[in-house]
């Protein structure tokens, strides 16, 4: 048997792929993080799987929940918030598999910052404003850091960021990022993405902090910043080469489609 860790997105039932919803009908056990997900996800289920969520337990014992899964013969889902590529134990657990000697694999997830930028209506990257975009968190009562992955050294770049984790420290952050980006950079923040409790708040560094504070937000938020973020008040912004009425088209395309 095989053990799926499945991206469940960024927690509305309908942001499933294909995919992910034929394996939760399929699965006899389905492990989730009930932190992070809108309950209707697990509609998907079948009836009479066996549902585990997650949020009380640690690692190990979440392991031994999968081990014991997979030795019972049975189809085993463990769904995680998002996309497994991001934020999600994936080293840690399928490590452990590994030693267990049990087989897994991977189906990925639509991303919560994806969503988060849809729900605000805008592209991360613009052209002549920001061509990268910095997927990070930051450190409180959390892992360590790598060194040399300071929030001041992505910020000095004007990439697009994307701070996971990060919402009970929001106005500090906005501090410190202001010195890069100045304290007029707009800020989107948006909490449970596409689930029904979603709110979300705009602003600019020197705001942010009033506005989260006053919601109360304290967990499962994503917060975006950056100029790309400004919308119809954008300057100094490019269009693509790629749609240019300019660029030389006469070239014929090779290969399949051509």
């Amino acid at each position: 048997m095989t053990v799926h860790f499945v991206g469940a997105g960024p927690g509305a039932a309908d942001l499933l792929t294909l995919r992910a919803a034929r394996m939760l009908g399929d699965a006899d056990v389905v492990l989730y993080p009930g932190t992070y997900l809108d309950a209707a996800v697990l509609e998907h289920a079948r009836p009479g799987a066996r549902l585990v969520d997650t949020q009380d337990l640690d690692l190990d014992s979440i392991t031994a929940e999968l081990v014991a899964a997979d030795r019972a013969g049975g189809d085993v889902v463990r769904l995680t918030s998002g996309d497994p590529s991001l934020y999600s134990a994936l080293f840690e657990q399928t490590r452990r598999l590994d030693a267990a000697g049990v087989t897994w694999d991977v189906t990925p997830g639509v991303p919560a910052y994806a969503a988060a930028a849809a729900r605000v209506g805008r592209e991360l990257t613009v052209p002549l404003v920001a061509q990268s975009v910095v997927l990070t968190r930051t450190q409180a009562r959390s892992t360590a850091m790598p060194e040399g992955e300071s929030l001041e050294a992505f910020a000095a770049t004007g990439a697009t960021l994307v701070l996971h984790l990060a919402i009970t420290r929001t106005r500090e952050l906005a501090a410190a990022l202001a010195a890069s980006y100045g304290d007029d950079c707009p800020v989107a923040v948006v909490y449970r993405a596409s689930q029904p409790g979603e709110q979300v708040l705009t602003g600019t560094l020197a705001s942010i902090g009033d506005a989260v504070e006053a919601a109360g937000l304290r967990q499962a938020a994503v917060i975006l910043v950056g100029r790309a973020l400004a919308g119809a008040r954008l300057e100094g912004a490019g269009e693509s080469y790629l749609y240019d009425a300019a660029r030389d088209r006469s070239l014929k395309r090779t290969g399949p489609g051509a």
